[in-house]
């Protein structure tokens, strides 16, 4: 089997598995036993082909950054996400998981989100799909990204803020699990990264792959080449990087650079660098890399950028980092809030802080000059702009 493929009991190697609770059993079997049948039926495959075309706006634009290319002395390539419908890669993963729900008879939808991104796609295609929806939003991140929040009620979901924890993402995933255990019988929970019990991981991530798909002919047109020299994304679950990977996990030609929240830094206890930082450990239902204390409590992670404060990371991406396919780096909240201004005034694109995480590793690596740089743009900056412009003195 190739050493970079699911098995079938859901490891990445030593990564992954489903620890639950007996009362999400069943939950989680009736999905482990459909998944792979529907995802590959014709039917399933063309339905959601026509609605990433027609209504999310696929394929997404692969954009050479001329002026960043030349600030930076090689070549440097933005795929698109952030020209999605709602503004992210999110939308490829909802539409997918939104239509397998249909096909195992729910009728309604739950979700946890962080930066919002995930619960505006789960709401937008609950609409769409005219399901019941109810996202769950930690109380801290209801407030910072109050944009989002607006849009999800807008579409008729539910927003309920967490207040448990530390009110962000982490605690919105055990409320939205704890839902789920109440009412199995109609409610579908719709994940929004490759985090969580098998076989969400590997749900998420052939959900994601399309990204990939798209690069390698993308690529060929416009270089003659479908694979370039390197691939960095941002990581916080990881569902973006496995999109934009996961067509170059074994062509170890392609370097993959994933770049985690270094918040106010890793030698602080505000960050959230879990490769950096984490022990392998037990959360959200998968073994992976988990940020704990010397008791094997989980401990509270920190970012400027919502969507990157979460304490673990997805189990494939645990195992390229243990297989040492995939590098990892951590970025500060200053050097993405740089990156973030950088790219607004060279190129006219603000991008989501998650995204300008990646982008911050621009100036840490020098690239060749013939190399081939693409950077997953994961999602657009509206909704940071409030965060973005109250810490403009940084980049100043």
């Amino acid at each position: 089997m190739n050493a970079i493929t699911v098995d079938k009991e859901g490891f990445y190697g030593e990564f992954g598995g489903a620890y639950i609770p007996e009362m999400l059993y069943p939950n989680i079997r009736e999905l482990q036993d459909n998944y792979l049948g529907i995802l590959e039926s014709p039917t399933f495959r063309h339905e959601l082909q026509s609605l990433l075309k027609d209504y999310a706006g696929r394929p997404t634009p692969l954009y050479f950054a001329e002026r960043l290319s030349e600030y930076y002395k090689t070549n440097i390539y933005l795929k698109r996400e952030d020209l999605t419908h709602t503004g992210a890669h999110k939308i490829n993963n909802a539409l997918g998981q939104i239509l397998l729900a249909r096909q195992l008879g729910k009728k309604r939808i739950i979700a946890e989100t962080g930066a919002g991104q995930h619960g505006v796609a789960t709401a937008t295609v609950c609409a769409r799909m005219g399901m019941e929806c109810t996202v769950y939003m930690g109380a801290l991140d209801v407030v910072r990204q109050r944009p989002n929040v607006e849009r999800m009620k807008l579409l008729g979901a539910s927003v309920i803020p967490v207040e448990q924890g530390n009110h962000t993402l982490k605690d919105a995933v055990n409320e939205a699990l704890r839902d789920w255990i109440s009412h199995p019988e109609d409610t579908y929970y719709l994940i929004g990264s490759v985090v969580g019990p098998h076989p969400y991981p590997d749900l998420v991530a052939r959900l994601q792959s399309v990204i990939s798909e798209e690069l390698q002919w993308q690529l060929r047109e416009k270089t003659g080449r479908d694979a370039p020299d390197t691939i960095i994304a941002c990581v916080g679950g990881g569902s973006n990087a496995a999109g934009i990977f996961y067509h170059y996990l074994n062509r170890p030609e392609v370097r993959l650079i994933a770049v985690e929240a270094g918040g106010k830094g890793i030698d602080t206890k505000e960050t959230a660098a879990t490769i950096a930082l984490g022990q392998t450990g037990i959360l959200h239902g998968s073994k992976t890399y988990v940020m704990q204390d010397d008791d094997g409590q989980i401990t509270e992670p920190y970012s400027i950028s919502a969507g990157l404060d979460y304490p673990g990371i997805g189990p494939l991406l645990s195992h390229l980092f243990r297989q040492h396919r995939a590098e990892f780096y951590a970025m500060n909240d200053d050097e993405a809030l740089e990156a973030a201004h950088f790219l607004a005034r060279q190129e006219g694109i603000i991008p989501a802080l998650e995204s300008a995480h990646a982008l911050a590793l621009l100036n840490k690596i020098n690239f060749p000059e013939d190399h081939q740089v693409v950077i997953n743009l994961s999602g657009r900056g509206d909704k940071d702009l409030e965060v973005i412009l109250r810490n403009k003195g940084i980049t100043e």
